[in-house]
């Protein structure tokens, strides 16, 4: 189903359409800057442009790709790839950021994570099939030259760990150990300073990634996370401290690939390339 841009489009229709869509731009948001708040603020200020001129949402393209339509004018007008006022993790890695070529994050997110079609992502950024085509190689290429780090793999499912530790040794990281349940995780976790967690939301013992996550980052300070989980909606509400990275399962290997790169990105400085 697409949506007019008909002044006929009453606030309330136009709010339930984009509403369906919505936890899945806070998503992107907060993988672009890195952080909940900031992305959330981006997701917001595209709320706001739309409900302020019901014109700038494109119709004819489909009600998710004009949501994000929208994004990225406000995202490339902001001219920033993270908020001016960015500090922690989000400050460390501006410097790292502003080394990629011009969109070349934005395109791979679109695709990889958010499943937009190059021909949507063209769309999206406001540019032609072929231009994504080398702005997708690019992010791969610079994304895997640009950092490694150390990684807990938090996740009680024996074939689902095994497959993503070989993902992450094959992309050039070290994995400091996988954890089935949330005392092994904070266990690993404190023996070994991981600079990236990936975690699942249930674990074996009816135990709670979430809690594991926490426990670690209670210890060690802040780092990135990464949370996989068949329900990403459920802590994409905006309504409550949620995660800057999220996987959905079942989830693609190019998927793991970009969110592994995007969230090492806001690792410490010690193990990001110069």
């Amino acid at each position: 189903m697409t949506v007019s841009s008909s002044p006929a489009t009453s606030t309330g229709d136009l709010a339930a359409l984009i509403g369906a869509h919505l936890p899945y731009l806070r998503r992107y948001a907060r993988a672009l800057t890195g952080a909940q708040s900031s992305g959330d603020a981006y997701a917001a200020a595209t709320l706001e442009a739309i409900l302020q001129d019901r014109s700038v949402f494109e119709g004819g393209i489909g009600e998710k790709a004009a949501l994000f339509k929208v994004f990225h004018t406000i995202w490339a007008s902001s001219g920033a790839p993270v908020a001016v006022e960015a500090t922690g993790l989000e400050a460390r890695a501006q410097q790292h950021m502003a080394r990629l070529s011009p969109n070349t994050r934005e395109a791979l997110l679109l695709h990889t994570i958010e499943d937009f079609n190059v021909g949507e992502v063209a769309t999206i950024m406001g540019t032609d099939e072929n231009e994504i085509d080398v702005l997708l190689d690019t992010a791969r290429q610079e994304m895997a030259d640009a950092v490694s780090g150390r990684v807990l793999i938090i996740e009680d499912e024996a074939i689902i760990a095994m497959d993503l530790e070989a993902l992450v040794a094959e992309m050039g990281h070290q994995v400091t150990g996988v954890a089935r349940t949330r005392d092994e995780a904070v266990k690993l976790g404190l023996s070994k300073k991981p600079d990236l967690i990936m975690a699942d939301i249930q674990l074996a013992d009816n135990s709670s990634g979430i809690d594991a996550v926490n426990d670690l980052l209670g210890e060690l300070g802040e780092m990135p996370v990464i949370f996989i989980t068949a329900f990403p909606e459920r802590l994409l509400t905006g309504e409550r401290p949620e995660p800057a990275f999220l996987i959905s399962k079942p989830y693609r290997e190019d998927q793991v690939r970009s969110a592994v790169s995007q969230a090492m990105f806001f690792a410490s400085t010690e193990t990001l390339k110069g």
